[in-house]
């Protein structure tokens, strides 16, 4: 008994289960989502053998579907870009899972390499490239799930006095990096 405190618990706790939070089952927070995508990322066996690469058009699957997200797999030939865009109401992950990609937004670029996460908020415009001499795979996870990816002029690529918008760059897992576009 601790006598400093007039509290105590009897018997085993797990065997209270009003006072228990059920397990979620599915992903709620940004957390969550990033942990998602990790666990799909670190699974190569959940997504390798569906990678295709076609030279003609940027491949993609839909991976999972579930009430608020969906998680895609793309591949990227080099040379093949998304275009400038975001996301419309959907905040995102995305993770590189091979090959090299680079990231442009107004307000520069970054190579992301295998195992760097991306986290970002609805509107958040970048243009996703594989300028490396390699294929690249990528696996994204949309927060609600995506229902609009608006195109922009690639113009706006250049800086202008424009309010940021939110995002973390999870550097192979472990460091956190929180930019604005």
């Amino acid at each position: 008994m601790n006598s400093d405190s007039d509290l105590q618990i009897a018997g085993d706790i797990l065997e209270v289960p009003h006072l228990l939070q059920a397990p979620r089952e599915h992903p709620a927070t940004v957390a969550e989502f990033v942990g998602l995508a990790r666990s799909i990322a670190v699974d190569r066996a959940q997504w390798e053998h569906l990678v295709r690469y076609d030279a003609t058009t940027r491949w993609y699957h839909r991976l999972r579907t579930a009430p608020g997200y969906e998680v895609w797999l793309l591949s990227w030939v080099p040379g093949q870009g998304s275009g400038l865009h975001d996301h419309g109401g959907s905040s995102g992950v995305l993770t590189v899972l091979d090959g090299e990609l680079t990231e442009r937004t107004e307000r520069g670029k970054r190579v992301l390499g295998p195992g760097v996460q991306r986290v970002f908020a609805p509107g958040y415009a970048h243009e996703v490239v594989n300028d490396a001499l390699e294929p690249a795979v990528s696996l994204h996870v949309y927060f609600p799930g995506l229902t609009d990816m608006p195109m922009h002029p690639r113009s706006r690529l250049h800086p202008a006095a424009r309010a940021p918008i939110a995002c973390a760059a999870l550097d192979t897992y472990e460091q956190v990096d929180v930019v604005s576009s």
